[in-house]
């Protein structure tokens, strides 16, 4: 097989995938537009919003990667099972790093809030961020390891679907859940209510 075929094969695969994947970080914005009452009751909110996202990109970005890697070598079978130890173990590092993350990210944006001599309340980003980071954390895997087992059985590069799936899927899934997790901890009475993100 030549390079141009290789080339060619490549860019089928991908195009669709790329496609849906524009869309739906237009639609993510379109989420990210209407989110303008939760970012002022929530300071600090938009400051956390690209490192959540950017968390979940390269989290799960990871996890596909490493299922892809783990079907190209043989080591996994190639159809969805969480019965696998490999799979399992990938699946449960890909959700602790990603809350891990997530509470670092919403940790350092309070420090962050707080030196520039604004009001925030910790607690309010913090939950936040847990929550949407273990709602989209489930969905995302769900997703990756889906798109990446049967895109293999179907004769796909796994590496090439992986990426744009995680980031549209990271954007859309990442936005919506922080919009919930956002009006969960508002109708708690966490947030701190200042003005501006």
């Amino acid at each position: 097989m030549s390079t141009r075929e290789v080339a060619v094969g490549a860019y089928r695969e991908a195009l669709p995938v790329l496609s849906v994947s524009a869309a739906g970080g237009l639609f993510a914005g379109v989420v990210l537009g209407g989110m303008e009452a939760e970012l002022r009751a929530i300071p600090g909110l938009l400051l956390v919003v690209p490192a959540l996202l950017a968390i979940r990109g390269n989290v799960y970005g990871s996890l596909g990667a490493r299922l892809a890697s783990a079907l190209h070598q043989g080591l996994v079978e190639p159809r969805v099972s969480l019965g696998d130890r490999r799979v399992r173990a990938a699946v449960a590092a890909a959700i602790s790093n990603g809350l891990a993350m997530s509470l670092f990210a919403a940790i350092v944006g309070s420090f962050l809030v707080l030196l520039q001599g604004r009001a925030v309340s910790p607690l309010a980003l913090i939950g936040v961020a847990l929550i949407a980071g273990l709602i989209s954390g489930v969905v995302l895997t769900t997703a990756v390891v889906t798109v990446v087992f049967v895109g293999y059985r179907r004769g796909l590069d796994p590496d090439a679907l992986a990426g744009p799936v995680v980031t549209t899927t990271g954007d859309v899934v990442g936005l919506a859940t922080m919009l919930f997790a956002a009006r969960t901890v508002i109708a708690l009475g966490l947030a701190g209510g200042g003005g501006g993100a």
